[in-house]
This record gives structure tokens, C-alpha cells and sequence, in this order.
């Protein structure tokens, strides 16, 4: 399956009726925050799980997840939604807050090792087990797709922007963006944590390599490895990375409530962090998205 635009505006098609058309936030000096936190399940996350449940065949053997939290929460959301058992295999850096709504949309969820990697070869374990669907987090062409419908809605309801900023873990999310706007002027930068930054090593690399992980937002940004699905797409389309500190991520979320009464979790609040510590400096004259992409934490945890 090519990722292209027709690929992206099919699956926008196909989960129109599962997902909502989040709205934009215009701020002072042409900033514009794409407030897909108010999505589905709380993060963009519901998008891929939909477009992938949606165009598969026999569900009868449930279907199957591993996730640091949001992915999780929205194929147990998906899975609801059509009536099929999502099993769901978190870490144990997993925060409290995502594994209550995993378990409160009727998932079954198994906690268990330390990071994200773990929790995929447990889940890779029950699939060959039990023949259920995998619903990777980040690396198969519908989950792709279903993520670049955000960049779809964006183009629509902005489309003079000249940068967006995007949060990165396994890449995704800024894959299928990237590859919605790579026929435009608008560029894409990629923003990770100092101490999860998968994509930010890759592309010095030339190709996806581990690395460490840890961390304020590890539980959502913390993939050991980018998806191979998406990494030519970063090569050739995604303009800028940068890293951002944990103390910039929680300004960043301090100053998204206090401001603009909008919560945050780390990872959700990345991509602004990078603006708002000088970890991308804009050029004269730009007008600049910022993706706010998840908000499961709890209220009292943004002080």
C-alpha cells in the first residue's frame, strides 16, 4: 500500500464516522495549534485504530495491541466499536491515567516489562497464539494513513501555514502528515525529548537504530525504534528535528492550561515545547502549526 494522497483522503472517507474533526486554536503571531487532544480516546491515536480495524476481514480472534498508553486506549475504543475483544499489552511506565481508560472501554490489559519493546513481544506472543489482528502503534500502512488524516483536516482549515511541528515516538503520526504535505510548502519539523529521540538518531544514522529511552514523556514518545514504513518518508519530506528538554516539555504544558485552558500530557505538549524553548526558532514572516496530540493525564498532574 503507497501512501499518497489519495491513500490519506480514502481513509479520512472510511473513519469520518468513528473520529472527530478536531478544531484549530489561531493564537498572537500566526500560531496555530491543531487541538487534537479533544479527539477520540483523547489523542490522534483513534484514527489509525479505526482506519485499521475498519479494513480488516474476520475479527472473530479479537484483535491485539502493545502500547505505552494511547494507542492502547483507542483499539480498545475501536474494538468496542465494532464488537470485537481488544486485548491490550502496556509497560509498566505506562501511566496510571491510560491504563484506567484502556480497562474501562472493556479491554483486557496485561502490564508487564519496562519499556514499549517489551510490551510488543509480549503482544507478538499472543498473536501467534491466538491468530487475533495486530494493531501496531506506528508501523503499518493503514495505521499510516489513518494518521494523516490530521494533516488532511490541518491543510483544510489552515492552509497558508509554512511549518508544522509534530511530536515524535515510533513516527506515525509525523509519517503520514508528512507524507499528506509533501506536495505542499508547508514543512514538517520533528520534535522529540532529549531522551527518547528515535527518529533524531535514524536519520544521523541513515537507517532506524535502538536507542535509549526514558524520560517525563517516555510513555507515549518513547519508541526504542522508528518504523520502517515511515522513515523514507522522514528522509525525504520532514524539514527539520529537534529535541526538547523534560523541564521545556512541562512549561509547555503549564503554559497550554494556564493560557489557553487546554491539558496536555508530556507527549502531547512536545511539539510546542520546541517553539517555546527555542528549539526551533521560525524564520521571519512564518506562520506556525503546532500539533497538541494527547491528553491523557490526569488534571491535577499540570500545575
Amino acid at each position: 500500500m503507497s501512501l499518497t494522497h489519495t491513500s490519506i483522503a480514502a481513509a479520512h472517507a472510511r473513519i469520518a464516522g468513528d473520529i472527530r474533526r478536531t478544531p484549530i486554536l489561531w493564537l498572537e503571531d500566526g500560531l496555530c495549534l491543531k487541538l487534537e487532544q479533544l479527539q477520540r480516546g483523547g489523542s490522534f491515536k483513534a484514527r489509525g485504530a479505526f482506519n485499521r480495524l475498519r479494513q480488516a476481514g474476520d475479527l472473530s480472534a479479537g484483535v491485539v495491541a502493545a502500547s505505552g498508553g494511547n494507542h492502547g486506549v483507542a483499539v480498545a475504543l475501536a474494538a468496542r466499536a465494532l464488537g470485537v475483544q481488544a486485548t491490550i499489552f502496556v509497560p509498566e511506565v505506562s501511566s496510571p491515567a491510560k491504563q484506567a481508560r484502556i480497562a474501562a472501554l472493556g479491554a483486557r490489559l496485561v502490564v508487564g516489562g519496562a519499556g514499549y519493546a517489551d510490551a510488543l513481544a509480549a503482544s507478538q506472543r499472543h498473536v501467534a497464539e491466538t491468530g487475533a489482528l495486530a494493531v501496531h502503534a506506528y508501523d503499518q500502512p493503514e495505521i499510516l494513513a489513518g494518521q494523516g488524516t490530521v494533516a488532511l483536516e490541518w491543510q483544510e482549515q489552515a492552509p497558508d501555514l509554512t511549518h508544522v511541528l509534530v511530536a515524535v515516538g515510533g513516527g506515525g503520526l509525523i509519517g503520514g502528515m508528512a507524507a499528506w504535505y509533501a506536495s505542499s510548502t508547508t514543512q514538517v519539523v520533528a520534535v522529540e525529548p532529549e531522551t527518547s529521540c528515535a527518529l533524531h538518531a535514524a536519520l544521523a544514522a541513515g537507517q532506524p537504530v535502538d536507542v535509549p529511552v526514558s524520560g517525563l514523556a517516555a510513555d507515549s514518545l518513547g519508541a526504542r525504534q522508528v518504523g520502517g514504513l515511515m522513515f523514507p518518508i522522514a528522509q525525504t519530506h520532514i524539514a527539520q528535528s529537534v529535541l526538547v528538554s523534560d523541564a521545556a516539555i512541562s512549561e509547555a504544558q503549564r503554559w497550554l492550561w494556564a493560557e489557553c485552558a487546554v491539558l496536555a500530557e508530556p507527549g502531547g505538549a512536545a511539539a510546542l515545547a520546541a517553539l517555546r524553548s527555542g528549539a526551533f526558532v521560525p524564520p521571519p514572516g512564518a506562520r506556525v502549526g503546532v500539533l497538541v496530540c494527547g491528553s491523557n493525564t490526569a488534571p491535577g498532574s499540570v500545575a
